[in-house]
């Protein structure tokens, strides 16, 4: 089967590295110095969290609706 995420990826200042954190999986973030290394480590991670999930936890995993822009003025 197969299973699509949406992951949240960041450049960190404070280590030099892309961090990547898939929302409403429990465990699945990583980091590496560079955005293909980054897609492979959340390959993998995404994997190991989905081995450890029984069927009926899999069905209940969020769903992605998509993103929105937020302006906010001060």
């Amino acid at each position: 089967m197969v299973y699509n995420f949406t992951a949240e990826i960041i450049w960190d200042n404070d280590i030099n590295q892309y961090v990547g954190i898939v929302p409403g999986l429990p465990g699945a973030h990583t980091q590496a110095p560079t955005l293909d290394k980054l897609y492979s480590n959340l390959q993998d991670v995404i994997r190991l969290c989905l081995q450890e999930m029984t069927d009926e936890e899999k069905k209940e995993l969020p769903k992605f609706i998509g993103t929105h822009n937020i302006s906010v003025a001060i």
